[in-house]
């Protein structure tokens, strides 16, 4: 009788979450910028209307509550129980974030950084994740954290295929926590504690080069970039300019309005600059709104790591015709997510277009090919200008 008792209430407290979550994701509120087979649990109806879901939900609370020898926290609990709900989608950009983990999220992509201050490249079906560069004056770098190391654990935890989206997102966190990483690099591996902190964060490295080529690095394409890109361009132009290096290797992307701001400079105005496609065959096709400011040649250095913004950038390029790109295949991310901020702060970041180039060329698991490919060596052991075959290569074509 009292075990009767137990599962209706539980049954009750679980009908409630269940509705107040439901209720937080209808009045979901959408964040405007876009950050670039399926599962399912079958509900069916009970006799006293709840559903499956709910059923096994208060059903394990019960089996929980009767023999589970340690404490229940709910909230957590909650918490794990939705991002695997949404992890059951089978798509590895679409994610559930807890209130301080979309906090972050949002922050880093409007270019307010709390972490470690590492550039890195996620490998969802390898499960690994690789250093592409420390950040200046960043915590990464003062623990000694360098180009090209692998992140092999995190906090303890060894990354696989499975855990690598969610141990990448913890190696974020709260300013002033530490968080532990394990590093192979080459061929000795250590643990390393790295403090978490707030970091001003640079989008942009650029200088000048021989002949007046100025050479300008994009580092990523979150909040701010196309702005420092202008004023770093404005600077090269006016110390005397002639051609253009852009180096997107190793971006992994960001905001799509970002890259699609940096495209105004350069395309025609009215050339298209990007075709979405939603789930339903809809197609918006974006084009440029703006008068050129950028009139000289133009090379863009890409490789394998090259994702998602970055594509979009180098894609619109290429088939506009305004640039050479130069370096191997881009990395094949072809699909844009939006990111949605719930009503109890909680956020969902759902894929929810694919795009393909101006000439309708599609990108996902497909990658951009460079107008001229180029290898970078593989028996050095650092990359410089002199030995960067793909700098060299983009050098020879704006002075030949």
């Amino acid at each position: 009788m009292n075990s009767e008792k137990a599962q209706k209430v539980y049954k009750i407290i679980m009908l409630i979450i269940i509705t107040a979550l439901v209720s937080s994701l209808i009045t979901a509120v959408v964040v405007t910028e876009r950050l670039t087979s399926s599962s399912s649990i079958e509900s069916i109806a009970n006799g006293d209307g709840t559903t499956g879901i709910e059923t096994t939900l208060a059903y394990i609370r019960t089996l929980l509550e009767k023999d589970y020898i340690g404490e229940l926290d709910d909230e957590q609990m909650i918490e794990m129980a939705i991002k695997g709900y949404v992890a059951g989608v089978g798509d590895e950009y679409t994610v559930y974030y807890t209130p301080e983990e979309m906090n972050s999220e949002y922050d880093e992509a409007m270019g307010n950084y709390v972490g470690i201050g590492i550039y890195m490249i996620v490998n969802y079906e390898k499960g690994t994740i690789e250093v592409v560069e420390p950040m200046d004056n960043s915590p990464a770098l003062e623990a000694g954290l360098q180009k090209g190391d692998m992140i092999i654990s995190v906090n303890g935890k060894d990354l696989t295929a499975d855990n690598v989206k969610e141990l990448s997102n913890e190696i974020k966190g709260e300013e002033g926590t530490t968080v532990k990483l394990g590093i192979k690099r080459g061929e000795e591996t250590f643990e390393v504690d790295v403090e978490r902190k707030r970091i001003e964060v640079s989008h942009i490295e650029s200088k000048m080069l021989d002949n007046n080529i100025a050479y300008i690095q994009v580092l990523d394409f979150d909040g701010g970039t196309a702005k420092e890109f202008k004023e770093n361009y404005e600077n090269l132009k006016n110390d005397g300019a002639t051609s253009l290096i852009i180096d997107i290797r190793g971006n992994g992307g960001g905001v799509v309005d970002e890259a699609i701001d940096m495209l105004e400079m350069i395309c025609d105005e009215g050339s298209t600059l990007l075709i979405e496609t939603d789930k339903n065959g809809n197609e918006e096709i974006i084009k440029s709104e703006e008068k050129p400011i950028i009139d000289i040649p133009i090379v863009v250095l890409v490789n394998e790591n090259s994702a998602s913004a970055s594509e979009i950038f180098a894609g619109a390029l290429k088939d506009n015709e305004k640039a050479t790109i130069i370096g191997t295949k881009t990395y094949g991310k072809g699909v844009i997510q939006t990111l949605l901020k719930l009503a109890d702060g909680s956020g969902l970041k759902m894929t929810t277009e694919e795009y393909c180039t101006p000439n309708r060329n599609k990108i996902n698991k497909i990658g951009i090919e460079p107008n001229i490919t180029v290898e970078l060596p593989e028996d050095i052991d650092e990359i410089t200008e002199e030995n960067d075959t793909q700098l060299q290569r983009a050098i020879e074509e704006l002075t030949k």
